[in-house]
């Protein structure tokens, strides 16, 4: 199986939904404050316009089959870093998963954010969601901080 891996283009957005469809109905069983019906967790069509970032598709047989995106955003003034590459929509169609789709994207994602002289690629995973943060972990991610939540 060949896989390009390409710049998202405006026309690419109907699919690029359906992705973030997919990502929240998989992260709703790991987030039940996540409001029910449609949801959006990104303006994609912003992200795919701004100078600041870089959207990436997955495409084998003229077929696109995952995504990724990296973000360049301000690090808080602690940090040794001014800025960092932040990851979104990272997304590989099921009947695709398991074949280094998702790496080839990632790969791709953190060469933009050498090539921008970042030093620092972040992204959010729930810590439940074991599929996501082994993917992440094999990658060379490291658990950074997590988040903790009361629901009163």
């Amino acid at each position: 199986m060949i896989v390009e891996i390409r710049t998202a283009v405006e026309t690419d957005i109907d699919i690029l939904l359906s992705f973030e469809k997919g990502i929240i109905e998989a992260e709703r069983p790991f987030d039940n404050s996540i409001k029910e019906g449609e949801t959006h967790y990104y303006d994609l069509i912003e992200i795919i316009r701004a100078k600041n970032a870089k959207v990436l598709v997955a495409v084998t047989n003229n077929e696109i089959v995952g995504s990724g995106y990296a973000k360049i955003l301000s690090a808080k003034p602690y940090n040794k870093h001014k800025e960092y590459a932040y990851l979104g929509i990272m997304y590989v169609k099921p009947a695709f998963r398991g074949k280094g789709i998702n790496q080839k994207i990632l790969n791709r994602l953190v060469e933009w954010a050498k090539n921008n002289n970042l030093t620092e690629v972040r992204l959010k995973v729930y810590d439940e969601n074991m599929i996501a943060k082994n993917s992440y972990l094999k990658a060379g991610f490291k658990p950074n901080l997590l988040e903790m939540r009361l629901e009163i």
